[in-house]
């Protein structure tokens, strides 16, 4: 169930230790806020100076209140911080914001104090949010504990930066949107965003909860709170382009970016992934309506050509498609309008709107009402003729009066069926839009927010889900080839026969036990390959031998394995690697392999451990997952064999925490099962 967080959205009374007459003070601002709800619970003022503060009369202590106090909101300066802390939790105080900054953020010795503070805090039995924060607000309880006012509304914002929020506001404010709960994160010294992110999902009263977080501290715990939360959850989240790991030593940490992992920890749990306060807000518009599409296909109605053809292309660019519309729609359609109207899809009304508007009801009738059709994107000059007193060809207040009258028709419509019905207008605040809007009808000025808006609202079939870590398995000390090699064998996953050897008797003892072709491996080296390192196909003793004295003068290893080689002609050569994240844990990619595998870059992600039906998708995700089923002749491969390896690989290495990047490259893939050609791995 998480924490109980009842005592910080909902005290029994609130004390603002720091408030103030300066309007320069954050004690101001959060003062006047929390006064504002005075009928709701006593509200007491605390100044050390006494006297009075907005009017009222200001205790000089939390103590000199008399009476136990619930939420304590401390703006005091850091050096007063924690006896106001140690205060407030001797008033009972259940609940503590803690504007004051000054702690982790200045660093070492701040996040020591700020450590200190949260140890205190939870031995009481308490919950502390931040410190460094800008305050909570909770429009259901009438708590308004932040510098600003927020809208009522369904949605729970969860964010790292106030500003952000004061935009979403003004964002949120022509789409009917408005807020349940605000929290200011700031360091998540005791309250993390995983704490509030499952009190939110139980909120009755939120319907969607966004997030703004630059440092998931733990990404992995969030993930696996947004894929039970039971409502949508649209994350927005900065920094995502670095490398994770720059020192990365093997292919799969060269190829794994933060904007990889968050994107798979994002994909796996259904949180709607944004990158901009727009994306936010379109996303949350679309979703929080009563309203999913049951497939992906998209009727575009149009009263102009270029406005339908711009939409189709930017419905297409989200994901979604614009098949052609079926006979049967298409004669009904030309029973409904004129001749020029093109009726494939995009639906072209070519001018007839702005002959009767009563046309664009009609036609959205037909579409909503359509089987081939999961959702419909209405765009263009819809809201000019109301907006105008009756369009760009005259018309009067006929015209526009017919549009207000369409608008109402599509409203009553849209509550009458279950598929979503997106807008996209030149003139979005038109009386005839806000009736749209005011019927839960999502309407936009951008072609592209209207087709984003429809992705959202897209049946993607139930996220995954973050499979459980496996309990750890007895730390391995090296990792070298050999040792790896057999550690992974241990745990099934099959290789070709081979022996290591140190010297020429070794080699060819070994030689003697193993069927040719020959493949020999210098074993000090991570990248072989490329530091030729690894010869193929040698015939018999004399070569494997030959090969044997040309590498070891060439790169002086001390250890080399001998091992059969692998029949290649039919196989598909992939790799499979865990990169382990510092916010989320262990990372898994699988893609295509070889020597190739960073020129090509077809590889997917998602976190680990993989079971083997979700790597059989993630293979099927690949660019090139049609060498699978064979090409050009080929035989299909044993995709099956392939996902079972991958679970086996991914699993080991969430197994093994102390293992930093682990890599089996290449995995060979044949018509008949999976065999891995070679292993790497690096201790953290």
């Amino acid at each position: 169930m998480g924490r109980d967080l009842s005592a910080l959205f909902d005290p029994v009374s609130v004390a603002v230790v720091g408030a103030s007459d300066d309007p320069a003070k954050y004690g101001h601002a959060i003062a006047a806020q929390a006064v504002r709800a005075d009928g709701r619970r006593p509200v007491h003022l605390v100044n050390r100076r006494g006297g009075t503060v907005l009017g009222r009369t200001a205790a000089p202590t939390l103590s000199a209140i008399g009476e136990p106090v619930g939420l304590a909101v401390v703006c005091v300066p850091a050096a007063g911080f924690e006896s106001a802390v140690d205060e407030a939790l001797e008033c009972g105080a259940r609940a503590i914001v803690a504007i004051t900054a000054g702690f982790a953020e200045t660093g070492d010795a701040g996040r020591a104090r700020q450590q200190a503070v949260a140890e205190r805090v939870r031995a009481a039995g308490a919950v502390m949010v931040g410190p460094n924060c800008l305050g909570i607000a909770d429009n259901t309880t009438d708590l308004f504990l932040a510098s600003d006012t927020f809208t009522p509304g369904s949605i729970a914002l969860l964010s790292q930066s106030g500003n952000l929020a004061l935009e979403l506001q003004l964002r949120f404010a022509p789409h009917g949107l408005g807020f349940s709960r605000f929290v200011s994160l700031g360091n998540q010294a005791d309250v993390t965003l995983v704490d509030l992110l499952a009190d939110c999902a139980r909120h009755e009263d939120t319907r969607a909860i966004a997030v703004y977080a630059e440092d998931f501290a733990d990404g992995r715990a969030f993930a696996e709170a947004a894929a039970v939360a039971g409502k949508p959850v649209v994350l927005l989240t900065a920094g995502r382009g670095d490398a994770s790991a720059r020192s990365a030593q093997s292919h799969t940490g060269a190829l794994t970016t933060s904007s990889d992992v968050v994107t798979a920890a994002c994909r796996d749990a259904g949180v709607q992934l944004v990158a901009t306060p727009r994306e936010l807000t379109v996303v949350l518009a679309a979703s929080t309506g009563p309203r999913r599409s049951a497939g992906r296909r998209v009727a575009v109605l149009t009263d102009g050509g270029g406005h339908g053809v711009i939409a189709a292309d930017a419905v297409e660019a989200a994901g979604l498609s614009v098949p052609e519309i079926g006979a049967p729609v298409r004669e009904r359609l030309r029973e409904a309008l004129w001749e020029q109207s093109a009726v494939a899809n995009p639906v072209d009304l070519a001018g007839m709107g702005e002959q009767d508007p009563a046309s664009y009801a009609a036609t959205v009738a037909e579409l909503l009402a359509a089987e081939e059709v999961d959702a419909v994107l209405m765009t263009g000059y819809f809201g000019g003729y109301a907006a105008s007193g009756g369009g760009l060809g005259g018309g009067g207040t006929a015209l526009a009066d017919g549009e207000r009258e369409a608008a109402r028709l599509i409203a009553a419509r849209q509550r009458a069926v279950a598929k979503p019905l997106v807008v996209q207008s030149m003139y979005p605040e038109s009386p005839s839009c806000r009736t749209l809007a005011a019927a839960g009808i999502p309407v936009f000025d951008a072609t592209e927010d209207a087709a984003r808006a429809l992705a959202a609202t897209a049946a993607d079939g139930p996220a995954p889900g973050i499979a459980p870590l496996p309990r750890p398995a007895a730390p391995l000390d090296e990792t070298g080839y050999t040792r790896i090699r057999a550690a992974l064998a241990a745990a099934g996953l099959a290789f070709p026969a081979a022996r290591e050897v140190h010297d020429e008797s070794q080699l060819l003892a070994a030689v003697a036990e193993l069927p040719s072709p020959y493949v020999l491996k210098a074993l000090h080296l991570l990248h072989k390959s490329d530091a030729g390192g690894v010869a193929l196909g040698l015939a018999g003793p004399d070569e494997v031998l030959a090969a044997f004295r040309e590498m070891r003068a060439r790169l002086g290893a001390a250890a080399y394995s001998v091992e059969a080689m692998a029949d290649l002609s039919d196989g598909i050569e992939l790799i499979v690697g865990v990169n382990r994240d510092p916010r989320f844990g262990p990372v898994a990619m699988v893609g295509l392999g070889g020597v190739l595998a960073e020129s090509l870059r077809d590889v997917a992600f998602t976190l680990a451990p993989v079971p083997a039906d979700r790597a059989l998708r993630l293979l099927r995700s690949l660019r090139t997952a049609a060498l699978l089923d064979g090409v050009r002749g080929r035989p299909p491969v044993d995709v099956a064999a392939a996902a079972a390896a991958v679970e086996t690989i991914t699993a080991f290495a969430a197994a093994h925490p102390e293992i930093a990047e682990l890599e089996v490259n290449p995995l060979l893939v044949g018509p008949r099962g999976a065999l891995a050609l070679d292993a790497r791995a690096v201790l953290g």
